[in-house]
């Protein structure tokens, strides 16, 4: 029976664009997400240059509103998200011990929309106008579609088509991504590997991709209706003709508070991983690490209408989210303490990973502690929508969520390309990025505090704004510049050898037990699990590999498969027939995708056979 399906080895670019292995899956999402980080990071220094000095007409009017708009919307669901994505591709099926994902086709298919709408919302720059509404979209900006505003907001008009249609494609891989992780971290865990023996990045991941299945059903009931509002005359926004601009605060809200857990918590992951493992201590209080995180991931949904504090909702509903969003602090400083309890007398090495990881503690606390400032209704009124709010926003998500997934990428480069990053380039990285993330940054808040708006292209000279926008475009040039570091780094690495120990760290959980990059098949056998930190476990035991959960056997694989990059397009062609109103194209796009889950339903996946001879020794160079 093994032999029975022969598989069929592609090799070059046909072996990636099939690819359902999580690994490359995990690899794919990193270069689509850093592309996009690359596009995000390029618009975010194209506003610093406009905001340089006072009076500069370089990027004005739309321009500038589209820069804003593409640039904000880029980051959070084009570069982030896939960064984080491949980190729980690469990552979370090695440390529960597992082949794969439980739905490896479905992981696919989510790779391949979520790109599918990031390329279908950038291709606006080159089709009249990219969308300049803000990233988060408010109505009536988003909806005007009135003949006489035509003329003056024409860029607008079919700019936030793509916003709509772009998100709507991407939204759904990410949704289905959530539900794949879920499954997969319920039922495809090693023997022994109990809930309270998860290690914190896969707790993470698994209280992350809740979030997601029970967020992204709000932002995409939201898309559709302002779709509908936008392609077929609807009227869900519009107060004229009896609909609600609050409304879809409201809707973009619940999903969008939830979704700055959905960054952040896979960071908390990160850092739960890092900071034990160069401690050489075992994590400190993580009983309640895991109940700091699912309590995090609960009161999430239950704070959303701080963003709406001026929107006039009232008092009593102000005093709720109020005291609602001051109860988040909690859990997160439980958090806080217990890696800095970790770090308290532990053997700490400065590698690269660490010291990103260690750099987040007191940037993500000062990111913290002005949410909570932002948190009392009567001060936000005085805060809101100034740069002290994007100050930060920025402090949370760059001081918190990019230094952490930095920090992921020196700690698991290994583990995904087998090569190490080279060490030296790396700190030069981090200096010029943290220094340059503190220049850009810390000057807003006081830019917000005399008064400087957010979204707007320029200034007043004689207002003692010039220094403090100055020092930030400054700033960001020096991230630009940490950034490039970064990338020579990985291209002077990418042409080493894959010369990187199983275990190059002296790791504690699962990924580190087997050899880097990690064979197709990830274990050649399912290992047993004795406790939490696993393989620290069996070091201290004296073993030099893990106690295998089973005889070796013939392993089975699932097949490579071109349909979901088919499907995907499917979409992709439709999206553009709703924005050009072809609904004959809409049509042929939707028919594609019908057609590809036709097939998929109709032929099985009997998939392959690694039989026992062809395992490799998955074992090399773990330290005793």
């Amino acid at each position: 029976m093994a032999h029975s399906h022969p598989v069929k080895k592609r090799t070059g670019l046909m072996d990636w664009l099939t690819t359902v292995d999580h690994k490359k899956i995990g690899i794919l999402y990193l270069l689509a997400g850093g592309f996009f980080f690359l596009i995000g990071g390029l618009e975010a220094i194209l506003i610093r240059i406009q905001l340089a000095y006072p009076d500069q007409h370089i990027f004005v009017g739309d321009a500038f509103n589209q820069l804003t708009t593409m640039h904000g919307t880029t980051m959070i669901f084009f570069a982030a998200m896939p960064v984080i994505f491949a980190f729980m591709n690469a990552i979370v099926p090695l440390q529960i011990g597992a082949r794969d994902v439980a739905f490896p086709f479905v992981n696919a298919l989510g790779f391949w929309l979520f790109f599918a709408g990031g390329v279908l919302m950038n291709t606006s720059w080159f089709l009249g106008g990219a969308p300049d509404a803000g990233w988060t979209g408010y109505a009536p900006l988003s909806t005007i579609m009135d003949t006489g505003w035509a003329q003056t907001l024409e860029n607008n008009i079919q700019g936030t088509d793509f916003y709509v249609l772009g998100l709507q494609i991407a939204g759904i891989g990410t949704l289905i991504g959530g539900i794949n992780f879920l499954v997969t971290i319920i039922n495809m865990r090693a023997p022994g590997l109990t809930y309270m023996r998860l290690p914190m990045f896969t707790w993470a991941a698994f209280v992350t991709s809740g979030l997601i299945v029970l967020a992204f059903p709000a932002i995409t009931v939201a898309l559709v209706e302002l779709m509908f509002d936008r392609v077929f005359g609807g009227a869900f926004f519009d107060a004229a003709r009896g609909g609600n601009n609050v409304l879809w605060e409201h809707l973009f809200w619940i999903f969008g508070h939830p979704e700055v857990y959905i960054l952040i918590l896979p960071a908390f992951g990160i850092i739960s991983e890092i900071v034990p493992t160069f401690s050489k201590k075992r994590l400190f209080g993580y009983s309640s690490m895991v109940f700091a995180t699912v309590l995090i991931g609960f009161l999430g949904f239950m704070v959303w209408v701080h963003h709406m504090f001026t929107a006039g909702l009232g008092p009593v509903a102000n005093s709720i989210f109020s005291i609602a969003t001051m109860a988040i602090a909690v859990p997160t400083g439980v958090k806080i303490f217990n890696w800095l309890f970790t770090l308290w007398g532990g053997q700490i090495r400065f590698t690269t990973a660490n010291i990103f990881a260690t750099a987040f503690i007191p940037t993500f606390v000062m990111g913290g502690t002005t949410g909570v400032m932002l948190a009392i209704p009567a001060a936000d009124f005085q805060y809101h929508d100034t740069y002290f709010v994007v100050a930060h926003f920025h402090y949370v998500i760059v001081g918190g969520l990019v230094l952490g997934l930095f920090a992921g990428m020196y700690y698991w480069w290994p583990k995904m390309f087998g090569r190490m990053l080279n060490e030296g380039l790396g700190k030069l990285h981090f200096w010029l990025f943290f220094i340059g993330f503190h220049l850009t940054f810390f000057p807003q808040h006081f830019l917000g505090l005399m008064g400087m708006p957010r979204r707007v292209f320029t200034y007043q000279p004689g207002h003692d704004l010039e220094v403090g926008n100055l020092v930030s475009t400054i700033g960001a040039f020096f991230m630009g510049v940490g950034t490039i570091v970064f990338l020579i780094n990985i291209i002077t690495t990418a042409r080493k050898p894959k010369t990187a120990l199983a275990d190059p760290w002296d790791g504690r959980t699962l990924e580190w037990t087997i050899s880097s990059p990690a064979p197709e098949y990830n274990f050649k056998q399912t290992p047993l699990v004795r406790g939490y930190d696993a393989l620290w476990k069996e070091k201290m035991a004296g073993n030099k590999e893990m106690t295998p959960a089973e005889p070796v056997g013939s392993i089975h694989m699932p097949s490579a498969s071109i349909l979901p990059l088919a499907m995907s397009v499917g979409l992709f062609i439709a999206g553009f027939g709703f924005m050009y109103k072809n609904y004959y194209v809409a049509a042929a796009g939707i028919i594609v995708t019908l057609i590809c889950m036709f097939l998929r339903s109709v032929y099985d996946d009997h998939g392959w056979h690694i039989e026992p001879e062809e395992l490799e020794d998955d074992h090399k160079g773990v330290k005793a």
